[in-house]
């Protein structure tokens, strides 16, 4: 893959980088700026070489239009306090701001360019309206850096089509994120065991085909343990069920069994009778959840026996949080979980989204980790074995 060496001197150059500043707000105010300070090391390297630092991000789903909701204002601002240097936002995406503040801007500094998201050629489906867009940025840098490896798996104007216009290479975290969930998947240590969570198993199918080819243990926890107690037998009371795929869940089951596979599935499950933080608890058996109550973590006997297996383990993935973690009496399960991969010693790759919102909201040290990708979708369609466009176009 293409590097920043490969760019040759860059001083004086602009150099346009598309960086994932898709944080969290509330009330305007940034509440986990992790995706931020992960784009430093690549923003900071071209900075010292000289370059003329020209960011692209988008922030939520702004639908292709102007919505002050979802400027970058919060984000510029905490850039400039990161990198120690005021970081000048435009006003608009490619329009008369954008090249006035390009325009301006002196060797090695930086600026923003207001969400790209604001534009809706960024996201088409159609291939000529994201290349205008795509043409625009171009017009702006005589490089292109790609950095923000949770859009790389999205055929975008930032992401995919830049690419091809100016000279492209990976950032320093896209080279670590690749590097980190290759060895994760494609020749890992073994035994190599894969933690899945999250709400819906429709969300992982294409994974879990996957991974039932390649890894030694499957865990299986969060919202979509229940389609798979469901299709071992069990009633799953008022938890959440995805009834349409079960016969898929059984197929899934009867795989594992046949290649050997294990597939850890909790033995007993803490209910309650609402979604609440402050619904009262109780443990039950796996197979004996009550026709009043939902399932919103795994209970002490599975998250000892997953840590256990999660212990013998060489190398492990994980991706999605075991239980309802925002809400305390609900976490245990995704704190044992993070603990055994955060004292295990192993190779361990935090897929991003809420596993790697959990390990921060649960205080846990991200040094013990391996590696915590900055990108939840991405990094599952890695786990799922498919190609991404915005890395593919940076290997041709």
């Amino acid at each position: 893959m293409k590097t920043i060496e490969s760019l040759g001197d860059l001083r004086g150059k602009r150099v346009l980088v598309r960086s994932d500043f898709n944080v969290p707000l509330k009330d305007g105010v940034i509440t986990d700026d992790g995706r931020i300070r992960a784009a430093l090391p690549t923003l900071k390297t071209l900075l010292a070489a000289g370059a003329k630092v020209v960011v692209m991000a988008h922030l939520g789903r702004p639908k292709g239009e102007v919505n002050p909701d979802f400027s970058l204002a919060p984000v510029a601002k905490r850039l400039g306090e990161l990198v120690e240097a005021p970081v000048t936002l435009a006003e608009d995406v490619t329009g008369p701001s954008a090249k006035a503040v390009v325009e301006a801007l002196g060797e090695g500094e930086i600026a923003l360019l207001e969400n790209v998201r604001f534009d809706a050629r960024e996201t088409s489906k159609v291939d000529e309206e994201r290349a205008a867009l795509a043409a625009e940025f171009a017009a702006l840098g005589d490089a292109f850096v790609s950095d923000g490896f949770g859009v790389v798996h999205r055929k975008q104007a930032s992401v995919y089509d830049i690419a091809k216009l100016v000279p492209a290479a990976a950032g320093l975290l896209v080279l670590k994120e690749i590097e980190s969930l290759r060895k994760a998947t494609e020749n890992p240590e073994r035994p190599y065991g894969v933690v899945l969570g999250g709400s819906k198993v429709s969300d992982k199918l294409g994974v879990i085909a996957n991974l039932l080819t390649k890894a030694d243990m499957l865990f299986i926890g969060g919202g979509m343990v229940y389609t798979f107690l469901a299709a071992k037998g069990y009633s799953v009371g008022t938890s959440l069920l995805e009834q349409d795929q079960i016969e898929t869940v059984k197929g899934y089951i009867a795989e594992a069994a046949e290649r050997g596979v294990d597939l850890v599935l909790p033995t007993d499950i803490v209910v309650a009778p609402t979604f609440a933080a402050d619904a009262p608890a109780t443990v039950v058996s796996a197979d004996a959840i009550p026709d009043d109550q939902m399932g919103l973590d795994i209970g002490p006997a599975s998250r000892e026996l997953f840590a256990s297996k999660i212990a013998a383990c060489k190398t492990v993935a994980w991706n999605g949080p075991m239980g309802v973690f925002e809400f305390p009496t609900f976490a245990e399960g995704t704190k044992a979980v993070a603990k055994a991969l955060s004292e295990g010693g192993m190779f361990s790759v935090i897929g991003g989204g809420d596993s790697a919102a959990a390990v921060r909201l649960l205080g846990f040290d991200e040094a013990t980790f391996s590696h915590i990708s900055t990108g939840g979708g991405a990094s599952l369609e890695l786990l799922e074995g498919k190609v991404l466009p915005g890395i593919a176009v940076l290997e041709d």
